[in-house]
């Protein structure tokens, strides 16, 4: 892999067989009531999704605008994919990386199942002042507050999208799926500590594994915002970032998980990833990306094999 761009081997110098074996670090005493309290509390939020379609032709899709009602009655953005044809067997809710998203990925292959994509709060459709929409900005706002940290938000901007989803189709009960990637890969571990109301779920270079080692390795991007921050203020980062640890959250995970996890990243370190696949305790399947962030020469070979698999482990949702 070329590593001329970065200052740093975005590899570590972890073997695959290392990667596999970094365990999750210690978890605070109130971690699970921390969440669960959250979780419960954002259960009681009336959603109140409204839809309008924006595009009637996109070849085998019905484009909608969704907006709906998250917790602190903050407004969330997004969009729906619904098929063209045949019946609505399954859904899923898609998150995205720090970058937000200009428009739904259309080129998931479920085509009998309707497509939620949010916007997490403070980001693309989902932009709101004071919080600022750059990620290396985003990722710093309200760090020093556990109950208010901007993640914790996010967190429940997802479950509150499961809400939306069956409140508009109460019939997909049990039928859920998530696939999040990078910043959506790390809220979806988080909240699936707590979410019921999900079967199945693919995580993608997920983020927010292993805060301690994170803290350490040298990165790019949002997480580099972090270090800085940490520089100056070490115990409080480390004592709130304890409770937004996606590692820690993974071993409370149940349902069966798909993860893909980089071997080369310099924006999410891959011991970072490799520490919440390996902390989830249920059912699970690992692809194994040659890198992440980062362009390759597999690269598209690698998304192909990868949609072929996640097309199969997600299939049992339509049935």
């Amino acid at each position: 892999m070329n590593t001329v761009k970065y200052n740093f081997d975005p590899s570590y110098g972890y073997s695959l067989d290392r990667l596999l074996a970094v365990k999750a670090p210690k978890q605070p005493q109130d971690f699970a009531c921390f969440w669960q309290k959250r979780y419960q509390r954002a259960l009681t939020v009336d959603p109140k999704p409204q839809i309008k379609i924006i595009n009637a032709d996109k070849p085998g899709w019905r484009v909608f605008a969704i907006a709906y009602t998250s917790t602190d009655n903050f407004p969330i953005r997004g969009w729906l994919l619904l098929p063209t044809s045949g019946v609505i067997k399954r859904g899923f809710i898609v998150g995205h990386g720090y970058g937000g998203r200009d428009e739904p990925d259309y080129h998931l292959p479920f085509k009998d199942a309707a497509l939620l994509f949010p916007c997490f709060r403070g980001l693309a459709l989902s932009a709101r002042p004071p919080i600022s929409s750059e990620p290396c900005w985003h990722v710093l706002h309200d760090i020093d507050r556990k109950d208010r940290y901007i993640l914790g938000g996010c967190v429940e901007d997802l479950w509150l999208a499961v809400s939306a989803m069956l409140s508009l189709f109460p019939m997909l009960a049990g039928h859920l799926g998530y696939l999040g990637i990078s910043f959506g890969g790390g809220i979806g571990a988080l909240a699936l500590a707590c979410e019921s109301r999900i079967s199945k779920a693919h995580l993608n270079v997920p983020t927010f594994g292993h805060h301690p080692l994170r803290l350490r390795l040298a990165t790019q991007g949002s997480a580099q915002s972090v270090q800085r921050f940490y520089c100056s203020h070490k115990k409080m980062t480390l004592k709130v970032l304890a409770y937004y640890d996606a590692a820690l959250a993974a071993k409370r995970i149940t349902v069966p998980m798909h993860c893909a996890c980089a071997t080369f990243d310099p924006y999410v370190a891959p011991p970072g990833q490799f520490a919440i696949y390996n902390a989830l305790p249920g059912p699970k399947q690992l692809f194994i990306l040659d890198a992440g962030h980062h362009n390759y020469p597999n690269q598209a070979q690698q998304e192909y094999e990868l949609i072929n698999e996640l097309d199969a482990f997600f299939a049992s949702l339509s049935q």
